[in-house]
């Protein structure tokens, strides 16, 4: 639940690299929209993207401004990003990237008032001085305890005190428990994936990267179909304009495991919330540790089973609200082991271990109004 209306109206300035797809930048819209829902001014700086009008819609200000890449160029926008703040005179400033910090944190000693400054580890970075950044703000949120003990294991000097631990949390609006697709999508789905209609689905969400386990789906695909079950994967947001080559490597492996009429090569969607209410099985299969697992508390919250790797942020999770999902790194065996039982057996699903948007909004604002209110933790 958002904040009550404030007392005292706060100006709040994230400052993030672009406004696009990605984990970081989702987050900067829902705490936008929180901070405008509690009566705040919220203000983001960015160099733009596709998310800036819905943004703007929620009644959030967006402010145009490039903090360019790693170098000098960088240097030289310091003065720029310096008369922005000057003039805007933010009260907290929150930076969720390693550049934006930087900065961030180098004009901020030259303002007055001082404002506060927030950072959020949102992923598990390279460990070195240029990520160390993310663990100097006033207050430091992780986004799961995977990444809290990245950061307490390789920065041993940070205080540990002004470390907060926030989950990244699913709509639950959005995702709603037991969702039913209307018959006109369904037709027009099956219609589009024929291979899909019929069979138990496997649906593995992600870009197209190696290292996000569409081979190990592929052998998992060929494990089932052996053992009797009329199964079909979905690769969903694998085709890339970029990522042929790859994607023709996928195609390849599925003909040589002889599973090539079952695999669905499909490019991301924003109907991701009927794909999941369709799927006997969302899949992630990501072989690094992530920091948070927004897949997986998606289809859970849907109570859709969810089969994947135990490490990191995805395991994390699956251990608190679905551990019958959970299978060692890369074992090819326990991962059809398990999949084949969580086919043939229903099992619970722990809804209230699954983080929620609500609860991620209203701990980031009881977190600004520590250092803003004095209130306590």
């Amino acid at each position: 639940m958002i904040r009550p209306q404030a007392e005292r109206r706060w100006t709040v300035v994230q400052l993030v690299p672009a406004m696009n797809t990605g984990g970081a930048e989702r987050s900067t819209l829902e705490i936008g929209q929180a901070l405008v829902a509690a009566g705040h001014r919220s203000i983001v700086i960015s160099a733009g993207g596709s998310w800036v009008p819905t943004l703007l819609a929620q009644g959030s200000e967006h402010i145009v401004f490039s903090t360019g890449e790693k170098s000098l160029s960088s240097v030289m926008r310091l003065p720029a990003l310096r008369r922005l703040l000057k003039a805007i005179k933010p009260d907290l400033i929150h930076a969720r990237s390693r550049l934006p910090a930087w900065m961030a944190r180098i004009v901020r000693r030259t303002l007055w008032p001082k404002p506060a400054f927030v950072t959020t580890v949102h992923g598990l970075n390279s460990v070195n001085r240029y990520s160390e950044v993310m663990t100097r703000g006033d207050r430091v949120i992780v986004v799961s305890e995977t990444t809290l003990r990245h950061v307490c294991r390789h920065y041993p000097a940070v205080d540990r005190t002004r470390l907060r631990l926030i989950p990244r949390g699913v709509d639950a609006e959005q995702f709603p428990a037991d969702h039913v697709p209307s018959d006109a999508w369904r037709e027009q789905f099956f219609a589009d994936f024929p291979a899909l209609s019929g069979r138990r689905i496997l649906t593995l969400p992600g870009r197209g990267s190696r290292l996000k386990g569409h081979v190990d789906a592929i052998g998992l695909l060929a494990s089932l179909r052996e053992r009797g079950i009329d199964a079909a994967l979905l690769l969903l947001g694998v085709l890339e304009s970029d990522r042929g080559h790859y994607v023709q490597e996928i195609k390849d492996l599925a003909i040589a495991r002889e599973v090539a009429d079952f695999v669905v090569c499909a490019a991301a969607r924003d109907d991701v919330r009927e794909v999941y209410a369709i799927s006997d099985v969302v899949l992630q299969l990501s072989h690094r540790p992530e920091s948070f697992g927004r897949v997986v508390t998606e289809a859970l919250h849907m109570n859709r089973p969810v089969v994947g790797y135990d490490h990191g942020g995805v395991g994390e999770l699956l251990r608190a609200a679905f551990p019958a999902g959970s299978v060692s790194l890369r074992d090819a065996e326990s991962l059809a082991n398990v999949t084949e039982h969580v086919l043939r057996e229903s099992h619970p699903i722990q809804r209230t271990a699954i983080p929620t948007l609500s609860d991620m909004q209203r701990m980031t604002l009881n977190v600004y109004a520590e250092l803003l209110d004095g209130t306590p933790p």
